[in-house]
């Protein structure tokens, strides 16, 4: 198993404030001080990212948006953030909800987002699958200038320019995350990096392996309530059911700490190969979790444990952050073309 987290401060919080434990809570405790992906202690940043998703996979959604916009700022140059502010990371490109992000004129009077040095721009648009955009002060958000390239921007989130909506969301699972669409128009805020750099970064690729991590969380929350739930003396089939999951969360833990170990060791490298190969062996740990879980403790959980229901309902709706058949036929392209077999001892 991944180790637990070693500051007791996040379990402290959990015992405060139980299912009422939110983003700002984590903020203010500045628990969101993680490492960074790559420096060296990247497994010390998905432990804390797995005991959160373990107690609330919709605050986790919004906690590793929040620590993802933190490292992408300092990856890219851009200045601290303000104290206790909560951030969002809105980088998903569906074709009908793009921002256009045009160049202020330097001697404009700008009221968003100020960053030395940063060129200054307006937002104008819909933003689609904002996750938390009710709560965060501010966000890193994709956005497209005026030769069409892809390019990156910081944001103050408030009214009058911006507004939250309701619309776009309408699943049961992760519906705490409120992950709906919000407008922009023409609202200040700093460029952050240069066109191409979200992807291009080593940063992209270490982030999408962290959110595995979160995967992993989700099935650990799950299997710890399913042990719980079994009694002391469970009979041959549930024995059977949990040995299923520990099988499913070993090979699933142990692949985050290959990945995190290789990220460290090859900070400025691509780590898409590797990422995938997290992603997909902790979804597929995951899908097992949640299939032996359920027939471990049949319906009375699943009905009359909130926490538990709302686990079972999140984690599906969460794993379809991985893009499935896609992202094997990716990896199966990146081993067609890399120096030596992944799987070799």
């Amino acid at each position: 198993m991944l180790a637990p987290v070693t500051d007791d401060a996040l379990a402290r919080l959990q015992q405060q404030h139980g299912t009422g434990l939110t983003l700002a809570h984590l903020v203010d405790n500045r628990l969101d001080q993680l490492p960074l992906p790559g420096a060296g202690r990247t497994l010390a940043r998905w432990r804390v990212l797995a005991e959160v998703a373990a107690h609330d996979l919709s605050l986790v959604k919004l906690f590793e948006g929040h620590t993802d916009a933190l490292a992408i700022l300092q990856e890219l140059g851009a200045p601290t953030s303000p104290q206790g502010s909560r951030w969002g990371t809105w980088c998903a490109e569906p074709p009908d909800a793009r921002l256009a992000m045009n160049a202020v004129p330097p001697a404009e009077d700008l009221a968003g987002f100020h960053a030395p040095d940063a060129p200054q721009v307006r937002l104008t648009g819909t933003k689609a699958w904002c996750s938390g955009a009710a709560t965060v002060t501010h966000a890193v958000v994709s956005c497209w200038n005026a030769a069409d390239e892809p390019c990156l921007a910081a944001v103050t989130i408030a009214p009058p320019d911006v507004t939250v909506t309701s619309d776009g969301w309408h699943a049961v699972g992760m519906a705490a995350s409120g992950s709906v669409d919000v407008r922009f128009d023409h609202v200040d805020a700093a460029q952050i990096g240069g066109p191409g750099d979200y992807v291009n970064r080593p940063g992209f690729w270490q982030g999408g392996a962290g959110i595995a991590a979160c995967w992993f969380g989700g099935a650990l929350g799950i299997a710890r309530m399913t042990w719980q739930s079994s009694g002391h003396a469970p009979d041959a089939h549930r024995l059977a059911h949990l040995g299923a999951i520990d099988v499913a969360l070993a090979a699933g833990a142990a692949v985050l700490r290959e990945t995190a170990a290789w990220i460290d060791a090859h900070p400025k490298d691509d780590a898409r190969r590797h990422a995938l190969r997290a992603r997909l062996v902790v979804e597929q740990a995951a899908n097992e979790v949640m299939h032996h879980a359920g027939r471990a403790v049949g319906a009375g959980p699943m009905c009359r444990n909130p926490r538990f229901a709302r686990a079972m309902a999140d984690l599906p709706v969460f794993l379809r952050q991985s893009h499935a058949e896609r992202d094997l036929a990716a990896l199966g392209q990146q081993n067609l073309h890399g120096d030596t077999p992944p799987w070799m001892l």
